[in-house]
């Protein structure tokens, strides 16, 4: 039911609009009628995956025309002619889709190939292709299909003057994979694209945009409903992951590093009034919010806006875990954060205003590979207080210096990527080795974190020069450590259970074999999704986040009598010393960030400290004991200090009698 509608512009539509009263949110769109607008002339931009390229063996031989170096997110910028144009409905003031049309480079680029030839994309076309109104095939000269783009991102900018394509995913076409000899390329992102085009009105001029009152931001009280709030539930609808670049790779016996980002797609709860399905088929798939609020998706350093008078928008993370075949798991690999900065609101129930800008509700929205992969809009987890989807933009990567200006990040391809050591994605058929790829997102206010992500099945796979993840199966929301042991159903000698504290989610799993002989072996996992003792300076827009550790320790209870053989950890990571060190003392088994827990290193040296067990990470732990499990509490360690200094958890541990 239940939004109470104003009207900015037109008397008439104003009229309609205050003779509804109470208006269903799903009328909100519905009245508007959708206009047919086009566009032409402008420039546009392409930011090529070069590591990608040289894998591939294409290069760029030569570049005609080029406007100018680069934007903030490296862009290589061309003009376009004015002949032709592209043409695309509108409605709401946003742009719904493209209808037809194309649009003519001046200059462009000659690609080289690894056989001696060439592709020839000066003056290429841009066309819409036939059927699909959200692909634009890249035409080069001769009228062949090298490439297309994907995942578009636009918005109507510059008070409706310029449509504005902020990035998309430009792709290999069939007959581009087949060429390079690298058939398992076909639909691989291979640079990132934008454009700037100049808007013709038709139709009579724009529609006013509705704006709602109350606006249906997060805790904005429900108009008509008693004691209703609208409160924030996003959904990780579907995802796809992809190779964008390996360093030195040679296969499973190199020392090589990889790297991979997802084209990741979520949809916001539909719920309004009533409760149903927005990702039907999944135990997770129905919101427990009964109205659904709308979501803030507002460029970094736009300026201030509601609902927290800041550029509030939602980050993006992804991991790559790897199921041993003795029953442990491990991360193996983490990005980065990926900032937010428009949504396309495409398959919407109702928005309510500031047009990509905000997510509305039953809204969908899909961040493209390269748009993931983007180094200027990637900074370092370090950044962000997770429980509360704050940013600490004063003192970060963009704004070093607190100004209030974005300035360059210091980044390079490499800096935030989630690199995996290809030693780590070897395996053969039938080892008992698997892969689960996992993306979140994370929003303010979001009441539930575990349908904001999911995790899938992929297959590890080297081919000439380049690893990929083939064979994506078996999605689900929640998080991979919910694969591993499942918290409703854990299986004999297996537990998995949450630590849900106002400072963020943690959550502690156990597998527990028997060996035989009397011997057991303890598989733990420790997923630290959001947790973080935040120390900050200031307050938004001009938040410092000085630190934002989780977990400097993890333990669990050894009776006398127990033994306690092959203790171990697992960061994920290769380096020697990498790895938590474990001792015994006061009748606990625990592993530390710190070498003096356990101690390495020359006598009199200083401890080394390893990483804390931050938000977005998971750790594993492992012994073998002559103990069989029984129900008791593992101890999470606050990193930082505080109250509480500790967290316990329960969990599987060796009895304190012999079986």
């Amino acid at each position: 039911m239940k939004r109470l509608m104003l009207c900015m512009g037109v008397a008439l539509a104003c009229a309609a609009s205050a003779s509804a009263g109470i208006t269903d949110r799903a009328s909100a769109t519905s009245t508007k009628g959708t206009q047919s607008w086009s566009a032409w002339g402008g420039s546009m931009g392409v930011r090529w995956n070069v590591d990608l390229m040289q894998n591939l063996g294409i290069s760029i031989q030569s570049r005609t025309g080029q406007l100018r170096q680069t934007d903030l997110r490296a862009h290589e910028w061309f003009a376009l002619r004015e002949a032709g144009g592209l043409d695309f409905s509108v409605r709401n003031a946003a742009l719904q889709k493209f209808n037809g049309g194309s649009l003519r480079m001046s200059g462009g680029y000659v690609l080289g190939l690894r056989d001696g030839s060439t592709i020839d994309l000066r003056d290429a076309t841009l066309r819409v292709r036939a059927g699909n109104p959200n692909i634009l095939d890249l035409v080069s000269s001769d009228g062949k299909v090298w490439f297309f783009t994907d995942r578009i991102m636009f918005e109507l900018a510059d008070s409706n003057r310029t449509l504005a394509v902020r990035a998309a995913d430009l792709r290999i076409m069939p007959a581009l994979a087949s060429r390079i000899g690298a058939p398992e390329a076909d639909g691989w992102e291979l640079g990132d694209f934008a454009m700037n085009t100049e808007v013709n009105i038709e139709g009579g001029g724009i529609e006013p945009e509705r704006s709602c009152s109350t606006y249906p931001w997060p805790g904005a009280s429900v108009p008509g409903v008693a004691g209703a709030t609208y409160q924030a539930d996003l959904f990780m609808q579907n995802f796809s992951t992809q190779s964008v670049g390996c360093q030195s790779c040679g296969g499973a016996a190199g020392s090589g590093t990889a790297a991979f980002a997802p084209s990741s797609t979520l949809r916001n709860n539909v719920n309004d009034g009533t409760h149903q399905s927005t990702i039907p088929g999944d135990p997770l798939g129905t919101s427990n919010a009964l109205y659904t609020a709308d979501v803030a998706w507002f460029t970094k350093f736009s300026g201030n806006s509601p609902p927290y008078n800041n550029d509030q928008h939602p980050y993006l993370i992804w991991n790559l875990y790897r199921v041993n075949a003795n029953g442990g798991i491990s991360q193996i690999g983490r990005s980065g954060v990926k900032h937010a900065f428009l949504t396309i609101n495409s398959g919407c129930i109702s928005t309510c205003g500031f047009a990509g800008h905000a997510l509305g509700l039953g809204c969908g929205d899909t961040y493209g590979t390269g748009n993931n992969d983007s180094p200027s809009d990637m900074g370092p987890r370090s950044e962000i207080i997770p429980a509360t989807g704050q940013w600490g933009r004063c003192g970060s990567i963009f704004d070093a210096n607190c100004d209030g200006n974005e300035g360059s990040n210091g980044n390079t391809a490499w800096s935030q990527r989630m690199k995996v050591p290809e030693q780590k994605l070897a395996h053969t058929s039938g080892d008992g080795i698997s892969f689960l790829f996992e993306s979140w997102y994370i929003a303010r206010d979001d009441i539930n974190i575990y349908n904001s992500m999911a995790t899938e099945s992929v297959n590890p796979q080297f081919s000439g020069s380049q690893w990929s993840l083939s064979s994506a199966s078996n999605y689900r929301l929640s998080g991979a450590i919910d694969r591993w042991v499942d918290p409703v159903t854990p299986g004999a000698n297996a537990m998995n259970t949450e630590l849900a504290a106002p400072e963020g989610h943690a959550k502690v799993a156990v597998k527990v074999t028997d060996l035989g002989n009397g011997k057991w072996r303890y598989n733990y996992a420790v997923m630290n999704f959001d947790f973080a003792r935040a120390e900050t300076q200031g307050a938004e827009p001009n938040l410092r986040v000085l630190s934002n550790k989780g977990f400097d320790s993890f333990g669990v209870p050894v009776a006398a009598g127990v033994s306690i053989l092959s203790p171990a950890s697992d960061l994920g990571g290769t380096a020697l010393n990498g790895n938590w060190r474990s001792s015994i003392a006061g009748g606990q088994l625990t592993w530390s960030n710190s070498s003096s827990n356990g101690g390495i290193g020359s006598p009199g040296s200083p401890p080394v400290v390893l990483p804390t067990l931050d938000w977005g990470t998971l750790y594993s732990f492992s012994f073998i004991s002559n103990r069989a499990p029984v129900a008791g509490n593992a101890t999470l360690h606050v990193a930082l200090a505080g109250t509480p200094a500790t967290y316990d958890v329960a969990t599987l541990v060796p009895s304190g009698a012999t079986r």
